[in-house]
């Protein structure tokens, strides 16, 4: 662990940089003066020598794709390459777990750390938790962190891909859940799954399972091209496994290369096939545990295996190993 003395940040819009509009609130340019001028203002300011970078479009969160991703992991591993020594994001809240997780797995094996951030309110709203948020997370930065992905919010550090959004209206917006986690740490990383490894947009899903679940409509899904399906199956990872035309879609899909993957619903616990015969025969359908992965977590790793160009069979070994503490 060690301070950070060159810090990048990097602002992709969101709410923290907000301004109103006619239209409402939308993304803003000139937050590299917006936030001068206030740290210029605090006797206690973070110590931290930075540079602004704006993402080019700036984004609502809610409007957040694979190819964002893409772009944010490329402008840090330049960030790095030109001598930065940590990255702060600055993010919308939305989909700001969702990009934590992804992040988490783009940047496998960056020496150094990555922080995200960003706020319920504008920072030019009356009683923001903007600039609670960001100067917080300049001190954490300023203080010292380990080399990864993780994310600061309402006074919390929060692990990259363990969190996720629980609160619309809230300012402790976000939490890491209380999901079981195990599984076996990976040896070492093949250079297809590092930080340098270019990625490709992919095809993804997730269905949650449900009473009223038809064959019909996981058949029409994954007849669509997709290339991963995220299932979120009840309790330890059971579903209508008395329905033989669904575990027969399944299986179909996973013979022509679609990689499955099941986690919990529940907000605690983890997929456990052994537990329940339901369970196990959605595996012999194909399906490979998610354990106590989140929703964020188990898409932005399947994004990430299927991204660097992994076969079915090779991303679902990676898939059930612990790359960087998402399952254990």
């Amino acid at each position: 662990m060690r301070a950070v003395k060159n810090l990048l940040v990097l602002y992709t819009g969101g709410t923290i940089g907000m301004l109103e509009t006619a239209e409402g609130l939308a993304p803003a340019g000139g937050f590299d003066a917006r936030m001068r001028d206030h740290l210029a203002q605090l006797a206690d300011a973070p110590q931290v020598h930075w540079t602004l970078q704006e993402m080019n479009p700036l984004l609502d969160s809610a409007n957040m794709q694979q190819h964002n991703w893409l772009a944010m992991r490329d402008a840090i591993v330049a960030a790095v390459d030109a001598g930065h020594d940590g990255v702060l994001v600055l993010h919308g809240t939305d989909s700001l777990a969702y990009s934590a997780a992804a992040l988490s797995f783009l940047l496998l094996g960056l020496p150094v750390p990555v922080l995200l951030t960003g706020s319920m309110l504008p920072a030019g709203a009356p009683g923001s938790d903007a600039w609670d948020n960001l100067c917080g997370a300049l001190r954490q930065v300023e203080q010292g962190l380990e080399a990864g992905v993780q994310l600061y919010f309402h006074g919390q550090l929060l692990h990259g891909c363990r969190t996720s959004k629980l609160r619309s209206e809230a300012f402790d917006a976000f939490a890491a859940l209380p999901r079981h986690r195990e599984g076996e740490r990976a040896a070492e990383l093949p250079a297809a799954l590092g930080y340098r490894q270019q990625r490709q947009p992919v095809n993804l899903a997730v269905m949650p399972v449900y009473p009223g679940l038809q064959a019909g409509h996981l058949k029409a899904l994954l007849e669509s091209g997709v290339q991963g399906l995220l299932l979120e199956c009840y309790g330890s990872g059971t579903g209508p496994s008395d329905d033989l035309a669904l575990l027969e879609v399944l299986r179909a899909a996973r013979q022509r290369g679609v990689l499955l993957a099941a986690i919990s619903q529940c907000p605690e616990g983890s997929v456990v096939f052994d537990t329940y015969a339901a369970g196990n025969r959605l595996r012999a359908a194909g399906l490979v545990s998610g354990g106590g992965m989140t929703r964020e977590a188990a898409l932005g790793k399947m994004f990430a295996l299927l991204g660097a160009g992994l076969d079915v069979e090779a991303a679902e070994q990676w898939f059930a190993l612990d790359l960087c503490g998402e399952r254990a």
